[in-house]
């Protein structure tokens, strides 16, 4: 059967957070309401995540893996998983555990009632470190004067989209991180819903210094002369 939805979830060394969160969205009502597909996709991990991969894709037959031999980046796994999702909506959220599934069944009125085409969450409040918080309130600031999207948390994966705005995305190694930019710029209808954000409670984050601010930074200037050409378009 043709799914509905699609919920694409990265993964790469997510040992002993996949199980609780693949219960958590199996369990959320649009699952239940409507044809769904969830898309796990392993970047490579070298931990125990393919082998949780596997009893969760056996528990939970809308189960799909997605498989990396080496590791790619968030923004390969993320695009892979758009291009294989079969749903005219979409949900992503990331594979850590800190992302709330619920949030995603009080986003995805939004989209189906055709109030918006992308709903992006706001973490409120973050449940990270002191330094990553505030490093994080000034890439947003400086990322939304500089691309002019609005977006107040860009680094927020809990999203939910119609399927049509899959088709405006640039190629971009930090596409998880400027996916609502690309499609404000193309003129798509984008609104925002503060979300629960949980503390990590298993495994470690992937991103240090580098990762949070230079690579986002020189990203965003080449995107900008992109997405410039496609703001003229759809003024």
């Amino acid at each position: 059967m043709q799914p509905r939805y699609s919920v694409i979830i990265p993964f790469f060394n997510e040992a002993g957070n996949v199980l609780p969160l693949v219960e958590s969205v199996s369990g959320q009502p649009f699952h239940s309401q409507e044809p769904t597909e969830i898309l796990l996709i392993d970047d490579g991990s070298t931990d125990n995540t393919p082998a949780e991969l596997a009893i969760a894709a056996k528990q939970y037959p809308d189960c799909r893996i997605i498989s990396f031999v080496r590791n790619r980046g968030q923004a390969a796994a993320l695009l892979e998983g758009l291009q294989q999702a079969r749903g005219s909506v979409l949900l992503t959220l990331d594979g850590d555990g800190q992302n709330d599934p619920d949030d995603l069944t009080r986003m995805l009125p939004l989209v189906t009632a055709g109030t918006a085409d992308l709903v992006c969450g706001i973490r409120t409040p973050r449940q990270d470190s002191g330094l990553r918080r505030a490093m994080s309130r000034l890439a947003n600031a400086v990322r939304s004067r500089v691309l002019g999207d609005g977006i107040r948390d860009a680094g927020c994966q809990l999203r939910v989209f119609r399927r049509d705005v899959v088709a405006c995305l640039q190629p971009s190694p930090l596409l998880q991180a400027f996916l609502p930019a690309m499609a404000v710029a193309a003129g798509f209808r984008v609104a925002e819903m503060p979300v629960r954000h949980h503390p990590r409670r298993r495994g470690a984050s992937k991103y240090g210094l580098r990762r949070l601010w230079w690579r986002p930074a020189t990203e965003m200037f080449r995107l900008r002369r992109l997405l410039a050409k496609d703001r003229k378009r759809n003024p």
